[in-house]
């Protein structure tokens, strides 16, 4: 497994994420400022209401994974790494594992890498320990084979 395919997969996803996200606000704000004014002033302004709610969702989520890219970005693929820790893509004998954003699974040519964060659950179990090691988490034993 090649950490810069990892990061060039990751970073698409979140380009595509981004740009759904974009599309979404535009047609919110869109939306919220063509709403007629009818004669019923109240349903107006709740659906105004929930329109700006919603409005407001999108940004958040928009700022959100702009800044997940961001961390994303700081990885530097030529970085070589013993121990497992941020920036780290880990393969044990219960898969791959690349400690860097929380995004899940993946798939890079027919293979699967868990995208976590290391300050997840099994990240925190797993960090600071090298090629050789042994984890347990949640009842099942990872050894981990490589840190790259």
């Amino acid at each position: 497994m090649d950490k810069s395919l990892v990061i060039e997969q990751l970073t698409q996803l979140l380009d595509e994420k981004i740009a759904v996200l974009r599309v979404n606000l535009d047609s919110l704000i869109e939306a919220r400022n063509n709403e007629d004014k009818c004669t019923v002033g109240d349903k107006y302004e709740t659906g105004r209401a929930m329109t700006q709610m919603e409005l407001e969702k999108t940004q958040v989520q928009l700022a959100k994974t702009e800044d997940i890219k961001t961390t994303l970005s700081k990885i530097d693929v030529k970085t070589a790494f013993q121990e497992i820790e941020f920036g780290s893509l880990v393969e044990t004998n219960n898969g791959n594992y690349f400690f860097s954003i929380a995004f899940g699974k993946i798939d890079i040519k027919g293979e699967s890498v868990f995208c976590l964060s290391p300050v997840s659950p099994i990240g925190k179990i797993m960090s600071g320990k090298k090629a050789g090691d042994k984890a347990l988490f949640q009842g099942k034993d990872f050894e981990i084979q490589s840190v790259k």
